[in-house]
């Protein structure tokens, strides 16, 4: 398990369902991730290129019947980062929910 780590790359809500959706695959498409997330074709490319710049996620760009097709996945770095943005996540939630302390007398 990888240690809890906030990631202010990863938690914009638009960046988080995209790690989302790709930890749950190996390989996704372009068009699979922008109509699952109804998204334009330009705010995802915006998105996919932050978290590829940032080493989260890879894409693969090629050629069949004429049409260009991309699809990405996520990196071990970006993997890493999901799982560890996970468990900060985990752990705030858990704080929220624990009981407050009493007053100390």
């Amino acid at each position: 398990m990888s240690a809890a780590r906030f990631d202010e790359t990863i938690h914009p809500s638009t960046r988080l369902a995209i790690v989302s959706l790709l930890a749950a695959s190996d390989w996704v498409e372009f068009g699979f991730i922008r109509d699952d997330l109804q998204l334009s074709d330009s705010a995802l490319s915006k998105q996919l290129g932050t978290l590829e710049d940032a080493g989260y996620l890879a894409l693969e760009r090629v050629t069949h019947q004429r049409r260009r097709r991309v699809r990405a996945r996520l990196t071990r770095a970006g993997r890493t980062a999901f799982d560890g943005h996970v468990a900060a996540l985990r752990e705030m939630l858990e704080r929220a929910s624990a009981p407050a302390p009493g007053p100390t007398t």
